[in-house]
This record gives structure tokens, sequence and C-alpha cells, in this order.
């Protein structure tokens, strides 16, 4: 395939990646960007493949082939709940992609390259292989911290911002002075900045607390699209240039998302954000709480037949034990009983964004139904029974009444404000960011509590 097929190929599917992006803006259109993202993707492989660069496809078939084989054995393993550290994972390879190229394309011996270009060779080398190096131990101990591996607490080591800003320092330095180094001694400063950067990375997130976790996710993801586009330029790849600009730009974007959400700035979450209770913790109303009333699932199936609008905030608990697709009978059954039910989703529930929108749409719950914190918050007063099914921090009231609190200042679903709030949980434990829920003692408020599949069965078989 001759230069001018393999632009127009990339062309094509530089397209189909933007028409993605955009599909997936919409749960309506969701799987249709997935597709355009699927069909692009192929193209640009065959493309590649196909392209004058590629000698040796005896060995490339069989990396693909192995590769491919585990990437499709993984997948066909990975639960729903297990979703955000697969995200996470995959951050990590893109990353450590873009470390290997970087080296490879710096030690290249049949790359010679003169004066300003060669200047601009070593700056996208060496820019690859920094952001490639943090992404892939951010990323990596992100999933960690998703998967229970590494516990969800900040880490909150001594003078740790003048430890990121030391490290950044030293970056800086080691720039100026690989431009001017031979072979040798550029090799060596990359394998020192490159240690660097993997030390930066497991301390920014190691230093960010549980609850700031979505973010962490859009923010790898916007770094690996960062280290992308780096290799793309060190490979003279276009369409590796336009793939990473996307990702990397609609990444930083969902951090913005992200963070306003959560009236959070993006720096204070790399300082180390929600989930840091050394201060304080909770405040002084942790020691006022009251006395949680348990309810039972005979008790709320009346309650829910009686009542003529209900809303439902799901959270992690509900993806933990596998209860979406007996919540979708639920309220299927509610709405057949003429009960209008909808669900309230906010912008950080879960471990990623998008969580529960994801796990809702594969239990076949109406997209209609499925409600923004900022479309349905007003309209909580009206509510005649919110169940709240295994979230914890996004239903706090803390954040909103107590300035003292770690999630101060963090929008939140006020479910108090129905006439009947019904918590699902297991327990009386914390949530992930390790604060104290003073719903659970408020007069309106009652616990059911259970595994949240068993607990909604129950409620299907009284109802």
């Amino acid at each position: 395939m001759n230069s001018g097929m393999v632009t127009s190929a990339y062309i094509v599917a530089a397209i189909l990646f933007i028409l993605s992006l955009s599909g997936l803006s919409k749960q309506e259109t969701a799987r249709r960007g997935n597709l355009f993202g699927m069909v692009g993707m192929g193209i640009a492989i065959v493309a590649t493949i196909l392209g004058r660069d590629v000698t040796s496809y005896g060995l490339l078939i069989i990396m693909m082939a192995i590769g491919g084989s585990i990437g499709a054995y993984l997948a066909t393993r990975v639960e729903m709940t297990q979703m955000p550290e697969l995200v996470a994972i995959l951050h990590s390879f893109v990353g450590l992609a873009a470390v290997l190229v970087g080296f490879a394309s710096y030690l290249d011996p049949d790359l010679q390259l003169e004066g300003s270009a060669h200047t601009i060779h070593n700056v996208e080398v060496y820019l690859g292989i920094l952001i490639g190096a943090l992404t892939f131990t951010g990323s990596v101990i992100a999933w960690g911290k998703l998967n229970g591996k590494i516990g969800s607490a900040a880490l909150m080591l001594p003078n740790r911002h003048l430890l990121n800003l030391g490290i950044g320092v030293i970056c800086l330095i080691l720039l100026f002075i690989f431009l001017g180094a031979g072979k040798g001694a550029g090799t060596f400063i990359l394998v020192v900045m490159t240690l660097l950067a993997f030390a930066f990375g497991v301390h920014m997130v190691m230093s960010i607390g549980g609850a700031d976790m979505p973010v962490v996710i859009s923010m790898l993801n916007s770094y690996s699209g960062w280290a992308a586009a780096a290799t793309g330029f060190m490979l003279s790849n276009d369409l590796l240039i336009i793939v990473g600009a996307l990702v990397g730009s609609s990444g930083a974007i969902l951090s913005y998302i992200m963070c306003r959400a959560m009236n959070r700035k993006f720096l204070s979450v790399i300082a180390g954000g929600f989930g840091n209770t050394s201060t304080g913790g909770g405040g002084a109303a942790d020691g006022e709480q009251g006395e949680a009333v348990p309810t039972s699932a005979e008790e709320l199936a009346m309650q829910l037949s009686d009542a003529s609008e209900v809303v439902i905030v799901p959270g992690y608990g509900m993806a933990v034990a596998h209860a979406q697709h007996p919540v979708s009978e639920l309220t299927k059954q509610l709405r057949d009983k003429g009960v209008n039910v909808r669900f309230a989703i906010h912008p950080v529930a879960g471990r990623m964004p998008g969580h529960m929108n994801v796990l809702l749409a594969e239990a076949n719950v109406p997209y209609d139904i499925v409600l923004e914190m900022d479309e349905i918050n007003e309209e909580l007063s009206d509510v005649d029974v919110v169940i709240v099914i295994g979230a914890n921090d996004i239903v706090n009231p803390s954040a909103l009444d107590n300035p003292d609190s770690p999630i101060a200042g963090m929008p939140v679903l006020e479910v108090w404000n129905a006439n009947s709030v019904i918590v699902s949980k297991r327990g009386m434990a914390t949530g992930y960011a390790g604060v104290e829920n003073p719903l659970f003692f408020k007069d309106n408020t009652r616990m059911l509590f259970g595994d949240a599949k068993d607990s909604v069965n129950e409620i299907l078989k009284h109802l």
C-alpha cells in the first residue's frame, strides 16, 4: 500500500474516531459510537500493517496473535464491576508503550537527524517517555486502589508538595542537559528521568484519596492520550498524533467536568484530594449522629406500592452486589403499577465517570428515566420514596452542612429532602472517602441492611 492510500485510510479512521466520541456523548448513540471506534481502529491497524515501513510480517503476526488472545481472554472474564480497574490498567499499557517506543526511537541507529530536527526529535522522545512513565505507574497504582489491593486512603508524606515540585524541577533540568548530551550520556539521562517519572506517578496517585478516583481515571486517560500523541510525533505517524490529541483533550475536559461536579480544583486533586481525614475527619458532628432505624423488605414493598414518585440512587455497592438486574425488574414492576420511577446519577457515582450509566444500560433500564444530578436535585422534595442502593459519599449532607468535612463543598444528591429515604447497605461502614454519613440518622431515613441484590429480590417477592 503506497503512502497516499495509507494517508487516506488514516483520514477515514480519524473521522470515525471523531464520530465515535460524538456518539459516546449520549446514551442513545453510545453503541453506535463504539462501533465507529472499532471500525476506525480496524482500518488504522490494517493500513499500518500494509504500509511500507512494515517488513517483518511474521514477527508482527505472532505478536498480534499473542496480545490479541490475552486481551480477548481477559475481556471475557471482566465483570461490569471491574470496568474501572480495567480502564486503569489499559492506560498503563499505553504509558509503557510510549516509554518503550521512546527508547527505541532514540536508540535507532538508522535515524539520522541534524540541527533543529534532531533537537525537536529529542524533545519529543523526552516528553513522550516522561508522560508515558508517570502514566504507567500512576495507572498501576490506580488499578490497585480500585480493586482493593491498595488502600484507598491518601498517602500523606511530609512535604509531599515539595517532593512533587522537586521531581518536576529535576526533570526540567535534565531535559536541557539531555539536549546537549551525546548518545551514551543521553541514554543514561533518559533512564534517570524515567525512574523519577515512575516515582512521581506512584506518589501522585497514592496521595489522592478514594473519593477523587473518578477524576484520577479521567486524568490518566488524558495523560495516556498525550503520551500517544508524543509517540506519534516520534514515529511521524499522523493518525497517532490525531488520536492522541483526541484522547488527551477529551480526558482533560472530562477531568474538568468531574472537578466541577465535586467543586474541586484540578491542582488540589493532584495535591491530594478527598479522603484525607487527617485534619479532623468529619468534624464535630460525628459524635452527635443519633441512632439509625432499620426497616424490612416487606415494609418497603408496602411503602413502594403506595407511592406515586420513586427515585433510585445507585452506587458502587449496587455494582459489587450485581444488583442492577433485580433493580431493573423492580423498576419495571413499579412502572407497571403506575409509579413514576426515575434514577438519579451523581457525576462521580461508582469508581469512574459513567459507571452507573453503563450498569443500568446493561440491565436494560430505559435511558429516558436515568437523570443526572442537576436534572433531578430540585425535584427530590416532591418524591415519596428515595431508595439509595450502595451509595454513600454522593448522598452525604456533610458536604453541604459541615465545612470541616473532607468532602465539604462537593455537590451531592439532596435525597434527605424527599418524604422518605431508604438506604440499602450491608452495614454502617463509611464510604470510599472514609467520611461518616449523617443521612443514616435522619428522622425520615430507614436502613435496609443486607446484600443489595438479596434485598431487592426480597422486595420483589413481597411486592
